[in-house]
């Protein structure tokens, strides 16, 4: 328990017959706008304006705009603020043992948030998304969200969720969801190309043609063993009598094409999202291609929450516009 915490507690109980006896402190209380009111107390319950910001989902600047709000229509101090960051003045704790007093007589309940269930390919997730939903859950702490992951085909029929992004051949959607969704939205077009490390490759010795990836480790994750459109790189692994590395895991995968010498199959992207990574161009004659799709389950299209995880997605492709233009 912090110091701010245990100075709060031990406050509100010395206040608190005080305040019964003041009955000017719990009109003053009652009075106060909620909002304003949820502010001081998630506040006092964080020790720290940027975790109760976050908790709130609102900035931290608009936070101590309420804050200050509150203490210029009170007409005093609520906080004593220091180098380690703030404590609750005598009036703070008065305020803070008025509002938990209020709360108890008026029984209010926890505003329960819902469950939203994003499904999305394990590759996009890692390499797209995963950025923008961790700076979502930096602006809200109080959001409830189940992020699944897809790595097969099987696992894409097999999920139930509300919204999904998903990898397909080029040309349909199919296979999509089991459950009834939205039209499919296409969000990109994929090239695949193999790729390396520009450190473990100098420009003069990279390879050109099929022949010159006899000298270098392959390493494939295995779920793309099974796509259709990957069939020319699929043999040239499969015909591999060693110097093949096959694994279920695609970022110890980067890992491995980034740190052991290893040529890998990469969508192109790759080089904006990692610049140690540089794609070798012309080894296949057959290009290999997949199209992202995004779907929203029907029965909760509508849902606020769904709506923000869709914006978001859109938001982030539209960002990086320039990674999937070929």
């Amino acid at each position: 328990m912090s110091v701010m915490q245990t100075s709060t507690r031990q406050g509100a109980a010395e206040y608190r017959a005080a305040i019964d006896k003041n009955p000017s402190w719990r009109q003053l209380t009652a009075g106060i706008d909620p909002e304003l009111a949820q502010c001081f107390t998630v506040s006092a319950r964080c020790g720290c304006f940027m975790q109760a910001a976050r908790s709130l989902n609102i900035k931290a600047t608009r936070l101590r705009r309420q804050l200050m709000l509150l203490e210029t229509q009170l007409k005093c101090s609520l906080f004593n603020h220091s180098d380690n960051g703030f404590s609750l003045s005598r009036d703070g704790l008065r305020l803070h043992a008025q509002l938990i007093a209020l709360a108890h007589e008026r029984d209010l309940p926890v505003i329960e948030q819902p469950l939203i269930r994003l499904a999305v390919a394990d590759s996009i997730l890692h390499d797209i998304l995963g950025r923008d939903l961790v700076a979502l859950l930096r602006r809200n702490a109080s959001v409830r969200l189940d992020i699944l992951t897809l790595d097969s085909e099987l696992a894409l029929h097999a999920v139930s969720a509300d919204v999904v992004v998903w990898l397909g051949e080029t040309g349909t959607p199919l296979p999509g969801p089991s459950f009834a969704t939205t039209e499919p939205r296409l969000l990109a077009q994929l090239e695949y190309l193999p790729h390396i490390a520009k450190r473990y490759s100098r420009v003069a010795s990279r390879p050109e043609c099929l022949d010159d990836l006899a000298d270098f480790l392959l390493v494939q994750w295995q779920q793309d063993s099974q796509v259709e459109s990957f069939r020319p790189w699929n043999a040239l692994v499969e015909q591999r009598l060693a110097g093949a590395v096959q694994l279920q895991s695609w970022e110890l995968m980067l890992e491995m094409i980034r740190c052991s010498a290893c040529i890998g199959l990469l969508p192109h992207y790759m080089s904006h999202f990692d610049r140690g990574l540089i794609a070798l161009p012309g080894l296949f004659g057959q290009p290999m291609r997949r199209q992202l799709w995004m779907a929203v389950n029907a029965d909760s299209r509508d849902d606020a929450q769904v709506r923000m995880i869709v914006e978001l997605i859109e938001n982030t492709f539209a960002e990086r516009r320039e990674w999937f233009e070929s």
